[in-house]
C-alpha cells in the first residue's frame, strides 16, 4: 500500500468565527483531489464550525490538545470521548509549547495518545529537541525518549499513530532544519518504530519545524519525512494551499 503524506494545519490559539470562515471556505476550495491527507486542527470552541464546514469535504479537521482522563473534576480539559463527539480525526499530543508552558511530561504525553486511540483518534505525537540539546549532541537520546513512552504505554497499537518531529529551536522562529537535518532524525524515528510495530514504514512521521511554502518540496521529498505540521503558514489558505500541493 502507497502511504499519503499528511499536510496537517496547527492554527494554535488563532481565529475567529468570520476569520475561520473565510479561511476554510478557501482552502476548500482550492485542493480539489490532493494527492496527501489533510487536516486543520484547530481551538477546541471552532469544532463545531469545522465540522459544519469541512463534512464531506477532503480535508479532516483535528484538536490540538486531548486529556488523559475519560470525564470527571477536570475543569478545562476535553475528552477524548468530547472530541469524537465532534467527529475529530487527529488530535495533536505532545506539542513543544505544551511541554514547556504547562509541564507536560513523556508519560502524560503517552497517556493522552493512550486516550484518543481508544476513541478511535489519531494522536500527532510531537517530539523535537532544544536548541541547547542540539547543541549538545543530545537530539536522538531526547526524541527517542520521548517516543519510546508512548510505544512503552500503546504497545501494538503505536502503528495507528502520527509522529510529528518538531525542532523545538525551528518552531515560531523562522528557522527551519535543513532536509538533511530533518531526514537524519525522521530516519532514526522510524527505526525505533521498526522495533516497536511491523507497521512502521506505514506510519506517518511528519515534520513540524517552521514548514512554509518555499521549503516544503524539499522537505517532502525526503523519503522519511511523510508530511508537516505546519503551524503559521496553515492560517494563510495560499500558502497552505502550496504546501499541499508539494506534497508527494
Amino acid at each position: 500500500m502507497v502511504k499519503k503524506q499528511l499536510i496537517a494545519g496547527n492554527w494554535k490559539m488563532n481565529g475567529s468565527l468570520a476569520a475561520n470562515q473565510a479561511l476554510l471556505d478557501a482552502v476548500r476550495a482550492g485542493p480539489g483531489s490532493p494527492r496527501c491527507a489533510v487536516a486543520v486542527c484547530v481551538p477546541a470552541p471552532y469544532l463545531a464550525q469545522a465540522s459544519e464546514m469541512l463534512s464531506g469535504s477532503a480535508i479532516s479537521w483535528g484538536a490540538q490538545d486531548v486529556s488523559a482522563h475519560d470525564a470527571g473534576a477536570y475543569t478545562g480539559e476535553v475528552s477524548a470521548a468530547m472530541l469524537k463527539d465532534f467527529g475529530v480525526r487527529y488530535a495533536i499530543v505532545g506539542h513543544s509549547e505544551r511541554r514547556r508552558d504547562h509541564g507536560e511530561t513523556d508519560d502524560l504525553v503517552a497517556a493522552k495518545a493512550k486516550c484518543a486511540l481508544e476513541l478511535g483518534i489519531t494522536p500527532i505525537v510531537c517530539v523535537g529537541e532544544t536548541l541547547a540539546e542540539r547543541d549538545a549532541g543530545q537530539t536522538q537520546a531526547v526524541v527517542m525518549r520521548q517516543l519510546a513512552a508512548v510505544i512503552a504505554a500503546n504497545g501494538p497499537r503505536v502503528g495507528d499513530i502520527v509522529v510529528a518531529y518538531e525542532p523545538v529551536w525551528a518552531i515560531g522562529t523562522g528557522k527551519t532544519a535543513t532536509p538533511g537535518q530533518a531526514q537524519q532524525v525522521h530516519a532514526v524515528l522510524r527505526a525505533q518504530l521498526s522495533v516497536a510495530s511491523d507497521r512502521a514504514a506505514q506510519i506517518a512521521i511528519v515534520y513540524g519545524g517552521s514548514m512554509n511554502a518555499g521549503n516544503a518540496a524539499e522537505l517532502l521529498a525526503q523519503p522519511d519525512i511523510d508530511g508537516g505540521l505546519i503551524g503559521g503558514a496553515s492560517l494563510s489558505a495560499p500558502d497552505f494551499l502550496k504546501i499541499i500541493a508539494a506534497a508527494l
